[in-house]
């Protein structure tokens, strides 16, 4: 397999996982969790004595997995999938989310595409580091306030979606290191 058509492959593989993320997420808050109260979402422990709804683990890896894809098929792909991904995620979202969901997931995966495209080139875990804390952040205290009008889980949130990237980071060095020693370039 030649070098243009693994970069392709691997990318349509993340742009797949990416999309996956979003009907994950929708269906964890309603089926996932250490607690599923009536009428809320279910949550889970993401540190001790905090709860989450148990979404937040798959945006968090949604976060990361938009910088593959961009990594891999470029910045066209990348904000065609963050698009797509919006309206995914306000279809698939309970009514009373849609809203909050379709545009807390749009307006963070364009903040994270705004912090990754420039640092991609430095360094690719620092990329991935610094643009998912901001697109992380970005989406808690939005879909929380649209959803809620509540910052009540902002910690919580906020740290799920943080263990997801951190639990990413030694596959992305490695994919790193695997990438320069066959010479394979970003999109």
């Amino acid at each position: 397999m030649n070098m243009e058509t693994r970069q392709r492959v691997e990318g349509y593989a993340f742009l797949a996982a990416f999309a996956a993320c979003i009907p994950a997420a929708n269906w964890f808050i309603g089926h996932v969790g250490t607690v599923c109260p009536p009428n809320s979402p279910c949550l889970l422990p993401v540190a001790p004595g905090i709860l989450a709804p148990s979404g937040v683990l798959m945006v968090g890896l949604a976060l990361v997995l938009r910088d593959l894809v961009q990594r891999r098929l470029g910045k066209a792909w990348t904000l065609g999938a963050v698009l797509a991904g919006a309206v995914l995620s306000a279809l698939l979202a309970p009514p009373a989310l849609v809203v909050a969901s379709g545009l807390a997931f749009l307006v963070s995966e364009l903040a994270d595409f705004a912090v990754y495209t420039p640092l991609q080139r430095r360094g690719l875990v620092l990329a991935v580091v610094a643009s998912s804390a901001i697109g992380l952040v970005v989406d808690s205290i939005l879909f929380l306030w649209l959803a809620f009008g509540d910052l009540s889980f902002l910690l919580g949130q906020v740290i799920g979606k943080s263990w997801m990237v951190l639990l990413a980071l030694p596959v992305i060095w490695l994919l790193r290191e695997r990438d320069a020693r066959i010479g394979l370039q970003p999109a």
